[in-house]
């Protein structure tokens, strides 16, 4: 209503004397009618004089897609029928027909490779499968850094085998596993696992593992969900309170690696394996100790029935331990154990 009355007015007073009355701010005024007004219509352009024809265009793709240019460039193709004696277009024009038609992209056949098999390892017992890699600790200097190797059992959660070296290599891969075996009694895993560092892949590990009769495994690339356990060990190694930034020497690593692993062995309650410590479940003594632990609540509840509203239960040892769960089928006598009991950590 307002703009119909400053309509009315606008051929007598003007716009500036129209709008005061009907309350219209001019800006507004203006604004509005800038709206209104079409964009003027954008000229038909004519087709260049030069340009192809669509029998031309489709004559160049064939060419460019024959047996014998598909799998080379658009410029060795121009190359190539210039010598002969023949022009069709520019090498830009032959790039922009391409691309029109998606194929501007490489036009030569590439190598494929399958898709890495994602492993599926199971343990129900120690000494079933071990899983090992190498982390660098920060040495004394820039660019300084140490090697250490952790060999762990994926069921217990008990670390095998330690190293530390200045360097990675096949040859001390394969020395750290012979190593490994000899400090669990000569006892060798049924399944190696890691993930695919150059020591982890060498040929000396390999040749090992083959005369062993050990199973390898290996995650896949750039996948470090695939070596769950190792890589929360390093966790829980580099997030110890008493951790240092860097170390001074190979002796300062070498003392506080046997330190860690000491209590990590024989005195850390593991959450993984129910709260008992890994050599315990590696040697097989979880069992009694989680015997004696219910004989001591039975007997507490049994001096002061008050305090509890029904009987107590302790967590069950764990049945399995797996890296990437497999189907229910593999792992029904694991069943009980919900998703939560496996992670690494």
């Amino acid at each position: 209503m307002r703009e119909d009355t400053r309509t009315q007015l606008e051929p007598h007073t003007g716009i500036k004397e129209s709008c005061r009355p009907s309350g219209i701010n001019r800006s507004t005024h203006y604004r509005n009618r800038n709206r209104k007004q079409t964009a003027p219509e954008e000229p038909v352009r004519t087709p260049p004089p030069n340009r192809l024809e669509t029998e031309e265009r489709e004559h160049i793709i064939e060419v460019l897609n024959s047996a014998r240019f598909r799998d080379k460039a658009p410029r060795q193709v121009w190359a190539a029928l210039l010598d002969e004696g023949t022009y069709l277009c520019s090498i830009s024009t032959m790039y922009r027909l391409l691309r029109e038609r998606g194929q501007s992209r490489e036009r030569r056949a590439q190598a494929t490779h399958p898709p890495k098999t994602k492993p599926h390892l199971v343990a129900h017992a120690p000494n079933q499968v071990w899983s090992w890699d190498i982390t660098k600790l920060r040495g004394p200097g820039p660019g300084k850094f140490f090697d250490l190797y952790v060999m762990i059992d994926i069921y217990s959660r008990y670390v095998v085998h330690w190293e530390v070296h200045t360097s990675e290599s096949g040859r001390m891969a394969r020395e750290f596993v012979e190593n490994c075996i000899r400090a669990n009694g000569g006892i060798a895993a049924e399944t190696i696992h890691s993930d695919r560092g150059t020591a982890m892949t060498s040929l000396p590990l390999a040749e090992l593992l083959s005369m062993l009769g050990i199973a390898k495994s290996h995650s896949r690339p750039k996948t470090s969900n695939d070596n769950p356990y190792s890589e929360a060990a390093f966790k829980t190694l580099k997030y110890c309170p008493v951790f240092p930034g860097r170390f001074g020497s190979f002796q300062d690593v070498r003392r506080f690696c046997r330190s860690f692993f000491e209590y990590y062995n024989h005195e850390h309650y593991h959450s993984g394996v129910d709260l008992h410590t890994p050599f315990t479940v590696h040697i097989g003594t979880a069992h009694a100790i989680q015997h004696k632990r219910a004989e001591a609540i039975e007997a507490f509840r049994a001096a002061n029935p008050q305090r509890f509203t029904r009987r107590p239960a302790l967590p069950g040892l764990p049945e399995a331990a797996w890296i990437n769960q497999p189907d229910e089928a593999e792992t029904a006598p694991a069943a009980r154990q919900g998703s939560d009991l496996r992670e690494a950590a």
